[in-house]
C-alpha cells in the first residue's frame, strides 16, 4: 500500500531523513519548511497523509493544523503531529486543532509505518466516498456535508476485564458519553453490532484475547469501520505495533491521561460521524437514482436495466415475463381542472394503490408522467390479465380522496397486457407490445386492459 505524504518540519535534515525513510518504502514524499507552504500544497496536491512538526518558527504545527482542518479541500487528509517525547500539552491541543494521530521524536520506524499505513486505509475509504458524494452534488441529489460534526454524545463500548480500570474508564468519560462496560469479549462484540460510535479495548486483558476482539470487528462487515482505542502497557511495544496492524485507530499508553483519552475519543468519534454522513449520502443517492421522488416507486432507468436481464432469461429459455402498462385515463383533465398539485396527489395514491395490488415479486415503476409499469418475472399471460383486472377494478371503484378538492375524484385507467414471446424477443419489443395495447384500450373506450401476446 503507498501513499503520497507531505512531511513539514522547518529543520531540513529532519525532512531529509524521513524522506529517505519513507521513500524506501515506496511512498512518494513531498516537502514543505514552513506552515504556510505546507498549507500551499496540502491544497494544490492533495496528499494522502501528513506528517507535521509542532515546534516551526512563524506559523507552528498546531495552528497550521488548524487551517488546514478549517479548510474543506483539506480537511479530509489524516495530520499526524510530531511532538517531543514530554509534549503532553502539544497532544492535548493538536487533537482539539483536529490532528489525526502522533508520533514522539525520536521517531520510531515500526510506529511510523503502522501508524501511515492505518491512515492511508481509513483515506481510501473516505476518498472513494467524497468521490461518489460530489458525483451525487453535481446530480442534484445529495446535498454538501457538515463542515465539522460533534464528537460528544457518544455510545462507548469498552472490552475491558479489570473492574478497577472499568470503573476509571467510565469516571473519565461519562460526563460526555454513554459507557457501557463489557468484561466479556463475545458480550462485547454483539454491543458493538447493535450500535456503537467507538470501541474501547484493554489490549493487556488477563481473561480475553483483546487483539482477537479487534480482529473480528475488523473482520465483521457491520462494524469494519467502527473507530476503535486501545490500551496498552509501556513496554509493551511489540502489542501495540501489533493492534495498530490490525486496525486499531489509536493506542494509549497507560497510565492514561484523562484529558487525552477524552480528547481522542472526541476525534475519533467526529471522525465516525463525518465517514457515517458520506455513506449514507452515498445510499441517499443509490436510492434517488433508482427511485422517483414522487411516487416513491422505482423509475424508468431501474425499470429498463432489471427487465432487459429478465427478458434476457426469458430467451435463453427461462420462464416467460410479462409486463404492465398502465395509464391513468384523461389525467391532463385533472390536472387542468384541480391543478398540477392535485395532479401530483393522484399520482401519489395510484402509486400506492398499484403497489399493494400486485405480488411481492413484480417490480412497480413509474414510467413517466401518468404512465407506469409493473414487470412480472415468471408470470404468463393468463396470470398477469387477472392481476390488471383486479387492480382496474381497484382504481375504478375507489374514488380518490385527495387534498384542496371536496368531492372525491373519479379515476380510472387503461392497462396493456404483454409477454415474451422466444429467443428473439427484447425488452423494448415487450414494452411497445403493451404500449400498442394502451392505444387499443384507450381507443375502445378506456377503463379496460387489452393483451397483445403476439
Amino acid at each position: 500500500m503507498t501513499a503520497r505524504i507531505l512531511v513539514v518540519d522547518d529543520v531540513e535534515p529532519n525532512v531529509r531523513l524521513l524522506e529517505a525513510k519513507l521513500t524506501a518504502e515506496y511512498f512518494e514524499v513531498l516537502a514543505a519548511f514552513d506552515g504556510m507552504t505546507a498549507l500551499d500544497i496540502a491544497a494544490s496536491e492533495g496528499p494522502d497523509i501528513i506528517l507535521l512538526d509542532v515546534m516551526m518558527p512563524g506559523m507552528d504545527g498546531l495552528e497550521t493544523c488548524r487551517r488546514l482542518k478549517a479548510d474543506p479541500a483539506t480537511r479530509h487528509i489524516p495530520v499526524i503531529l510530531v511532538t517531543a517525547l514530554d509534549g503532553r500539552r502539544d497532544r492535548l491541543s493538536g487533537l482539539e486543532a483536529g490532528a489525526d494521530d502522533f508520533l514522539s521524536k525520536p521517531i520510531d520506524d515500526i510506529a511510523l509505518f503502522a501508524r501511515v499505513k492505518s491512515l492511508v486505509r481509513m483515506k481510501l475509504v473516505i476518498d472513494e466516498l467524497r468521490q461518489r458524494e460530489a458525483s451525487g452534488r453535481r446530480m442534484g441529489v445529495i446535498e454538501g456535508a457538515a463542515a465539522r460534526m460533534s464528537g460528544s454524545g457518544g455510545l462507548i463500548i469498552a472490552a475491558e476485564d479489570h473492574e478497577g480500570q472499568a470503573e476509571l474508564i467510565k469516571d473519565q468519560l461519562k460526563g460526555e458519553h454513554r459507557i457501557v462496560v463489557e468484561s466479556h469479549p463475545d458480550q462485547a462484540l454483539l454491543s458493538v453490532r447493535r450500535r456503537a460510535d467507538l470501541l474501547f479495548v484493554n489490549a493487556a486483558s488477563t481473561n480475553f484475547d483483546a487483539l482477537r476482539l479487534v480482529a473480528q470487528v475488523r473482520s465483521d462487515e457491520a462494524t469494519r469501520h467502527l473507530p476503535i482505542i486501545a490500551a496498552v502497557e509501556a513496554s509493551d511495544r511489540q502489542r501495540m505495533v501489533k493492534a495498530l496492524e490490525l486496525g486499531v485507530n489509536d493506542v494509549l499508553v497507560r497510565p492514561i491521561d484523562p484529558e487525552e483519552l477524552s480528547a481522542r475519543v472526541r476525534t475519533l468519534i467526529r471522525q465516525k460521524r463525518y465517514y457515517d454522513f458520506l455513506r449514507n449520502n452515498l445510499d441517499q443517492s443509490l436510492e434517488l437514482a433508482v427511485t422517483d421522488p414522487l411516487t416513491g416507486l422505482h423509475n424508468r432507468r431501474y425499470m429498463s436495466s432489471q427487465l432487459t436481464a429478465m427478458v434476457r432469461r426469458a430467451a435463453q429459455g427461462g420462464e416467460p415475463v410479462s409486463a404492465l402498462l398502465v395509464d391513468i385515463d384523461h389525467f391532463k383533465r385533472i390536472n387542468d381542472t384541480f391543478g398540477h398539485a392535485v395532479g401530483d396527489d393522484v399520482l401519489r395514491e395510484f402509486a400506492i394503490r398499484l403497489a399493494t395490488n400486485v405480488r411481492a415479486i413484480d417490480l412497480a415503476c413509474r414510467y413517466g408522467g401518468e404512465e407506469f409499469v409493473v414487470i412480472m418475472p415468471d408470470t404468463k399471460l393468463a396470470d398477469a390479465h387477472v392481476i390488471a383486472e383486479r387492480l382496474r377494478r381497484h382504481v375504478a371503484g375507489s374514488p380518490f380522496k385527495v387534498s384542496d378538492v371536496d368531492d372525491a375524484l373519479s379515476v380510472t385507467i387503461s392497462v396493456g397486457v404483454s409477454v415474451t414471446s422466444g429467443p428473439a424477443d427484447t425488452a423494448q419489443a415487450l414494452l411497445k407490445r403493451a404500449d400498442d395495447a394502451v392505444y387499443e384500450a384507450k381507443a375502445g373506450g378506456r377503463n379496460m386492459v387489452i393483451l397483445n401476446a403476439a
